[in-house]
């Protein structure tokens, strides 16, 4: 497998942003695995799905930042799971959680989204995670397109779970407006959740303008082993090279 292209700025102000979305399962595993894992992809931007959210939820978040050499920039339990971590290469413009409208008995759902710039280049980032309701997730994927176009930036990155995989209306939804990673540039692995049955419902989606590197699961990645990958939570990281125009 080629390697993915590293993080970088081009000649003509573009930037290279290797964005990772990864289902952390609330840190509930092997912290000192997720850690390696999430260092190992080398990501500026890490989409967080299942970030701790209840007792002490902020030194949960602090805790990963600091074990990845990342900085947390939102989300968590004012998203309600969802959560964004940067390198220190991105520089933060503003960040907002928002929750989308709950349906009784089901799970909150919500964003954390962030509008980011690296040199020239902007990016406005988004992570999320779909009901486990089939009827929930469709409408749910017409909210995940609102909040990207309301973002109010040409180039939109999303990441999240979206608990099903390509074939199905929520994701075909999404996948009609957006560009899905791995479907334009495979890279890697396509399975994203370890339990059965074993799917590809993890994914980076961006908007037209973008130009993807690669994308998809990085196996192998250096010094992690596929114990790591177990022990570290019951997802698969799915990871993106990013070419973002100059704005």
């Amino acid at each position: 497998m080629e390697d993915l292209p590293g993080s970088g700025s081009e000649p003509d102000g573009s930037a290279i942003v290797r964005v990772l979305t990864y289902n952390i399962r609330s840190m509930r595993d092997d912290e000192a695995a997720l850690a390696r894992v999430i260092r190992a992809c080398a990501p500026d931007i890490v989409l967080v799905q299942e970030a701790p959210r209840f007792f002490r939820w902020r030194k949960a978040a602090e805790r990963l930042a600091k074990a990845t050499d990342l900085v947390y920039v939102t989300g968590g339990a004012p998203a309600t799971g969802p959560m964004i971590l940067t390198s220190l290469r991105a520089h933060v413009e503003r960040a907002e959680d928002l929750l989308m409208p709950r349906t009784p008995g089901l799970h909150q759902r919500g964003f954390a989204t962030a509008v980011l710039r690296f040199g020239r280049a902007r990016l406005a980032a988004v992570s999320t995670h779909l009901s486990l309701s089939p009827a929930e997730r469709l409408t749910q994927a017409g909210l995940v397109l609102d909040r990207v176009a309301a973002m109010g930036e040409p180039h939109v990155v999303l990441g999240g779970d979206f608990n099903e995989p390509p074939d199905r209306p929520g994701f075909s939804r999404i996948a009609a407006e957006l560009q899905d990673g791995y479907a334009v540039r495979p890279w890697g692995a396509a399975v994203t959740n370890q339990r059965p049955p074993l799917q590809r419902i993890d994914a980076v989606f961006c908007t037209p303008g973008i130009d993807i590197l690669g994308c998809g699961v990085p196996t192998p990645l250096p010094d992690i082993t596929r114990t790591d990958l177990h022990a570290a939570t019951d997802h698969m990281p799915v990871l993106a090279a990013l070419r973002i125009p100059a704005s």
